[in-house]
């Protein structure tokens, strides 16, 4: 089978290895479908993110549906011939996160495409049976595929608490940005703004329903616009860009006793508002991935409420991957959510 395989920075080639075969517990997918993560443009580009550290040939790609085409023993659900989105993180089961239902805080948690683990830009994948979740019939692959950035919103608005009637700010319009637009509209938010100073980001906020704020403006300028248009601010401010000028608008512009949930990876270091945050009582909720969030997306997918296949922009065979992380990484040709069909 084919896989696309980062040897080094900006190095990305197709390779041939053994289709994988499943083990107790396992499926054996035909990978349909696959979308190029900013976090995959990241490896690609510089070799790491954060602690996480390119040492040695890694297959990105961790967005991904597909048809099951095998079963190991022991599975008696997904069946051969269901189409499945695969939750990329397989955490260990016993230590204390997971026991206490936060998996995505296990310590030893094996996450695709996050070095040393091999993620899905393959012809095939093998992968637990109890993370592969059956796509109803009306949600196709590439929708299925984005039910994993989706679930970054749906975790997102569980942390911020985004309900009926919420307020709701989100900084930060690539992909994960407007996930999470949709993330809060699906929730119940009455109002939408978003800010980002590309203007291909802000027109398709604007079409998911947002309220665009004018790009350029200073923190406290567009803080104090929102403050008045939201009666006082915001209730939930959502980053997720990690810039500082984006982290600084969304502590300026929540409302006392609101939350700002920081989802963007900027820095290892940043400064915030301490004194405007504590004599307000702001929530500060850092966002790492997910858990217990894929059936929820599926539904919000299937009921219409996330439109998420209106994010993708480009769709190329594996075999033009490396062009696929080249228009991701510039802004140049509108690039929002690139699509790679493995089977192309």
């Amino acid at each position: 089978m084919r896989v696309a395989v980062l040897s080094g920075p900006h190095d990305l080639g197709i390779e041939e290895r053994p289709v994988p075969e499943p083990g107790p517990g396992e499926v054996l997918v035909r990978v349909t479908a696959v979308g190029v993560c900013g976090s995959d443009v990241h490896y690609w580009h510089r070799g790491a993110i954060g602690p996480f550290v390119v040492r040695g040939p890694l297959v990105l790609g961790h967005e991904c549906a597909g048809e099951v085409v095998a079963l190991g023993s022991g599975v008696s659900g997904p069946a051969v011939g269901d189409r499945v989105a695969m939750e990329p993180g397989i955490p260990c089961g016993t230590c204390r996160a997971c026991r206490e239902g936060r998996y995505n805080l296990c310590p030893d948690i094996r996450f695709w495409a996050t070095p040393p683990f091999d993620g899905a830009f393959a012809e095939y994948v093998v992968h637990p049976a109890d993370f592969c979740f059956r796509l109803p019939a009306g949600v196709g692959d590439e929708a299925g595929a984005l039910i994993e950035p989706l679930s970054t919103g749906v975790h997102a608005a569980r942390r911020g608490r985004i309900g009926p009637g919420s307020r709701v700010l989100v900084t930060g319009l690539g992909p994960i940005g407007l996930v999470n637009v949709m993330a809060a509209f699906a929730a119940g938010a009455g109002r939408v703004w978003g800010s980002d100073p590309v203007a291909f980001r802000r027109a398709a906020a604007r079409d998911l329903g947002a309220e665009v704020l004018p790009a350029g403006s200073a923190p406290a300028e567009a803080a104090a616009r929102l403050r008045d248009a939201a009666g006082g601010g915001v209730d939930v401010a959502v980053d997720c860009s990690g810039a500082p000028g984006a982290v600084e608008l969304c502590c300026a512009a929540v409302r006392p006793g609101g939350a700002v949930v920081l989802i963007g990876l900027g820095g290892d270091r940043a400064e915030l508002p301490i004194a405007l945050l504590q004599t307000r009582e702001v929530d500060l909720l850092p966002v790492f991935r997910y858990a217990h969030t894929y059936p929820a997306a599926i539904d919000w997918v299937a009921s219409g409420h996330a439109p998420v296949e209106r994010l993708i922009t480009h769709r190329l065979p594996m075999s033009r991957v490396a062009e696929a992380f080249e228009l991701v990484h510039s802004t140049a040709e509108g690039a929002i959510k690139v699509m790679i069909d493995p089977q192309a």
